[in-house]
């Protein structure tokens, strides 16, 4: 068994660990009531969600650590989760701004840059684009497509890996992993880009209501969950991380990255309890001020 092949520091590091996902999941759980008992009903389920993105990850980071078979399916489980998570915070940000109504109202005249990453954002001669209810559905469309697709795309995986056709470490343009990966990419690409143009519009209006640090946890969990993820398996891959019997290098990097994110993880737990912890109902949107931007012509309603 695992347990029995580890060493005292490595079962202390294991514990020490498993404690600090049980403390992430406790913090959210009395987070959540708060949000429960303070917040309206009509954000409440959206920042619960967005708060339960770390101590899930955190989570199923834990179970891949104790589980190692069970990697792969926690891994998906917590990109499909995060998935979700993009887009719930889109629709935090159209909510604190009033609902997507009185955003209209507020931006009549306004433009989305949509000249911003992580697709565009060397694209500078982009035109901008008019704030209407249709650009709106668009950007929200661009979200949700994830949160559709991306589920799909893990059940195919699993079924072709069932089968022993998906290897995630055989990166072979004959191989469905890479095609796959790359339909993913591009898929979470552009969701982050329409969360990145909404926020590049709301960012000063929504100032009051702390979304300049939500953002960046927000932020902190896309680069540590994927990027940082994606760096480790391509230098276990590449055998830059060097084995360690009985742990090979793919396994070891899988390990690591489990072990960081949990840590990670942690601390962005408890920031959120921290900036998300006020009472949103004592802070109305009209009262917070007009955003403008250059070359805007805004209308306070």
């Amino acid at each position: 068994s695992l347990s029995a092949g580890l060493d005292l520091p490595g079962r202390f590091l294991f514990a020490t660990l498993t404690l600090m996902t049980l403390i992430a999941i406790l913090v959210f759980i009395e987070e959540a009531v708060y949000i429960y008992r303070k917040i309206p009903s009509s954000k409440r389920s959206i920042i619960i969600w967005i708060n339960a993105a770390a101590p899930v990850i955190s989570t199923t980071s834990c179970i891949g650590m104790w589980v190692p078979r069970s990697t792969m399916f926690t891994d998906f489980t917590a990109g499909i989760f995060f998935a979700i998570v993009i887009h719930k915070f889109l629709m935090m940000m159209i909510k604190e701004c009033g609902g997507q109504k009185v955003l209209l109202r507020r931006f009549e005249n306004g433009h989305f840059t949509i000249s911003t990453g992580p697709c565009c954002c060397c694209c500078l001669c982009l035109p901008r684009v008019p704030i209407t209810r249709q650009t709106l559905f668009w950007l929200k469309l661009g979200t949700f497509q994830l949160a559709v697709f991306r589920p799909v795309l893990v059940f195919l995986s699993i079924v072709l890996w069932t089968n022993g056709n998906y290897v995630l470490n055989n990166l072979s343009p004959k191989r469905p992993a890479l095609w796959i990966s790359c339909f993913i990419g591009a898929l979470t690409l552009f969701a982050l880009w329409a969360v990145g143009i909404m926020f590049r519009k709301v960012r000063i209006l929504l100032k009051c209501k702390n979304i300049i640090p939500k953002f960046a946890l927000y932020q902190f969990i896309v680069i540590l969950n994927h990027l940082q993820t994606t760096i480790i398996n391509i230098f276990a891959a590449q055998k830059i991380i060097p084995c360690a019997p009985p742990l090979s290098s793919t396994a070891r990097g899988s390990y690591i990255a489990q072990q960081l994110l949990i840590m990670e993880m942690f601390l962005i737990t408890v920031i959120s309890r921290v900036v998300y912890r006020r009472k949103y109902h004592d802070l109305e949107p009209l009262e917070c001020g007009v955003a403008e931007e250059p070359g805007d012509k805004t209308q306070t309603p």
